[in-house]
């Protein structure tokens, strides 16, 4: 395992940020209780940033709300075999500025599912902040890169 230095930092996300979106979908854990619960999103990276849309009174929302750790997890399929795991700290993020700019920052048409724009009331841009990410290949195996904050 190599340790991403500082000074690589805008790199790496660069390069996690553009193998991530070769998976599309990814799994994303949080906590209800005392128990793990998963489920399939679309997140997109802004750099160090990671932004998922959810609905404010969705169980992702309400065991973010009481527990913000996550864990979310990409696995790119051949041929590179691609392996990203990101864990952190989720915000839910109610304010319209900041559901605008994830509105914008995220890659895919969330009118889709939000058909009254950035300021739906049922929108809520979730901001994970990374303290930990880890790109290798062959599920874990090879080439394994670790930044932490």
């Amino acid at each position: 395992m190599t340790r991403v230095a500082d000074a690589d930092k805008a790199a790496f996300f660069e390069e996690v940020g553009r193998l991530s979106a070769q998976a599309v979908w990814c799994a994303l854990a949080t906590v209800a209780g005392d128990e793990a619960r998963v489920r399939i999103v679309h997140p997109t990276w802004e750099g160090d940033t990671l932004w998922v849309a959810t609905g404010p009174a969705s169980a992702k929302a309400k065991q973010l709300s009481d527990n913000a750790s996550v864990d979310v997890q990409w696995q790119v399929a051949p041929p590179g075999f691609i392996h990203i795991m990101a864990r952190g700290k989720a915000q839910l993020c109610m304010d319209d500025a900041t559901r605008a700019h994830a509105w914008e920052v995220i890659d895919y048409d969330l009118k889709d599912f939000f058909a009254g724009g950035p300021t739906d009331p049922n929108y809520v841009a979730v901001k994970i902040t990374p303290t930990r990410v880890e790109l290798s290949e062959m599920f874990g195996s090879t080439n394994k890169r670790v930044w932490r904050a």
